[in-house]
């Protein structure tokens, strides 16, 4: 990693340091943890671009969990929940036209204005009733594709009440009973790492259930519809036996695998990983960053990337993964 040293006139390497660092905001002293960067020359602090835009990133975040604001991610998530672009959201919630634009790009928005949009994610019902209340105020197509959405989302959900326990379900509970603390973005990252290896050690699929390629990553819709009411917090339901969960031994030996070496990372990270991947690459071809879809990752894609890696790695064992994850994190992040 280079960067320019004031103190030496040149482009030299550096490492970085995480610090506690204090941040005024509207008289309130929000207090997190940034990163710095030195030169590897003569120790000055250098500025780097990224590491600027982190501890910014880090610093909303704290000042939103301290206040209860919405967050960027959660935002997001109505927009692809519902299949529904900035514009028309804020019309339905009778804004100015750019609102949702301006908190996309960063502004803050007001108390009153985040639980407008926090009950919007969690309460299909109340969407529902800001679209037939405003659909006058938005495009026919706008509608559509939002009571398309909903409509999706409430078959889903009765399904999911009346079908009886799928595989998927079994390795979620055993996620959840053997993680000390897993989000559901985490979850969902860890479920198709879990797929992959399983199919490259094993040559069969775990669970039948398709992935799709949405913004942050490889998601199972069932699961996401299940959990999405805790956000970005850690699942807290752990009230499960181990004699309720029908897995066998090898899959309990790749999932503990999966565990170690990719449960110790955020859901964050694990979405960034997921992202440097090829099965989710390929299916989102030709879509901007942002843009929603449902399009279905193949599972012989994923079959086809995790047994390449695991060529590659010399994978013999299960717990040989921890060299893939060590390694993707490393050009990730360093």
């Amino acid at each position: 990693m280079l960067g320019f040293c004031e103190k030496c006139h040149d482009m030299v390497e550096y490492y970085i340091k995480d610090e506690k660092k204090q941040k005024k905001i509207k008289g309130k002293t929000i207090e997190y943890i940034g990163k710095e960067a030195y030169c590897n020359e003569c120790g000055s602090e250098i500025f780097i671009s990224d590491i600027r835009d982190h501890n910014l990133a880090m610093l909303d975040k704290v000042y939103r969990e301290k206040e209860g604001l919405i967050s960027l991610e959660e935002i997001e998530l109505i927009l692809e929940k519902y299949d529904i672009g900035k514009r028309p959201l804020s019309l339905l919630l009778g804004w100015g036209e750019g609102t949702l634009t301006r908190y996309l790009n960063g502004d803050i928005p007001t108390k009153q204005y985040s639980d407008m949009l926090k009950k919007v994610l969690r309460d299909s019902n109340y969407m529902r009733e800001l679209l037939e209340r405003n659909k006058d105020s938005i495009t026919d197509v706008a509608y559509r594709h939002v009571n398309s959405a909903l409509q999706k989302n409430e078959n889903l959900t009765d399904a999911a009440t009346v079908e009886p326990e799928d595989k998927i379900d079994y390795v979620v509970q055993y996620f959840l009973l053997n993680s000390a603390d897993i989000t559901p973005l985490a979850l969902q990252k860890q479920l198709y790492f879990a797929q992959g290896f399983y199919n490259a050690f094993t040559g069969e699929f775990l669970f039948h259930n398709n992935c799709e390629a949405w913004v942050h990553g490889p998601v199972y819709r069932s699961v996401y519809y299940k959990y999405k009411d805790y956000g970005y917090n850690p699942i807290e339901e752990k009230d499960y036996e181990y004699g309720d969960i029908k897995l066998t031994t090898v899959e309990k030996e790749l999932l503990d695998s999966i565990v170690r070496n990719f449960g110790c990372y955020s859901g964050k990270v694990l979405e960034k990983m997921t992202h440097a991947e090829e099965p989710w690459r390929v299916t989102r071809k030709g879509l901007t960053d942002n843009e929603g879809s449902d399009l279905i990752i193949d599972k012989k894609l994923i079959a086809k990337y995790f047994n390449e890696i695991k060529s590659k790695y010399g994978m013999f064992n299960i717990s040989d993964i921890r060299d893939y994850s060590t390694d993707l994190f490393n050009k990730l992040y360093n």
